[in-house]
């Protein structure tokens, strides 16, 4: 059985948006608002592209029932746009999460990003046992590092020619949030 507080539905300061658990139902959705060069080129390579069906309900499968990570749908007028994920960390680092995120470009520019990850980090400072969230952005995505900064979380470093994306071996920003 799923752990309740991973799956909240969370209401966003943007009329028509919030977040919400993903279900098997939200496939075609997913594999429509994914399969976006734009998108894939910041994320890891795990995020394929092109992103297919068959992509979308394996990460379903992967998420829906989830009892250890929170993964949540950015919902807009009805339809899953993007998502916001957490890993929780273990052992010596199990007080802190990574959190990551996309949006599809349709929906970019609108403060959806910035919004959603306010409200996911507000949540999990809220309700789990976790002291720092923190996220890893590719140094050459400024508007994703522009999310992190207008959500509160501070660059702690340059991690040089730490990352490996199409062939290119670039550096990753390392931003927090600590409290």
């Amino acid at each position: 059985m799923p752990d309740p507080l991973l799956n909240p539905t969370l209401e966003l300061p943007v009329p028509g948006a919030r977040l919400r658990p993903w279900t098997f139902a939200d496939a075609l959705a997913l594999a429509r608002y994914a399969n976006d060069e734009r998108v894939a080129r910041h994320l890891r390579d795990t995020f394929p592209f092109p992103y297919s069906a068959g992509d979308a309900e394996f990460f379903l499968c992967l998420v829906v029932d989830s009892n250890r990570d929170l993964f949540l749908a950015i919902e807009v007028d009805g339809e899953p746009v993007g998502s916001v994920g957490v890993h929780f960390k273990t052992d010596v680092r199990r007080r802190s999460a990574e959190i990551g995120y996309w949006l599809t470009p349709a929906c970019w520019g609108r403060g959806l990003a910035t919004a959603a990850l306010r409200t996911t980090s507000a949540y999990l400072l809220a309700h789990f046992d976790v002291c720092r969230l923190y996220a890893v952005v590719f140094a050459n995505n400024p508007a994703s590092a522009r999310v992190l900064e207008k959500a509160g979380y501070e660059l702690e470093g340059r991690m040089r020619r730490s990352v490996v994306k199409d062939n290119q071996t670039l550096d990753s920003l390392l931003y927090a949030l600590v409290v």
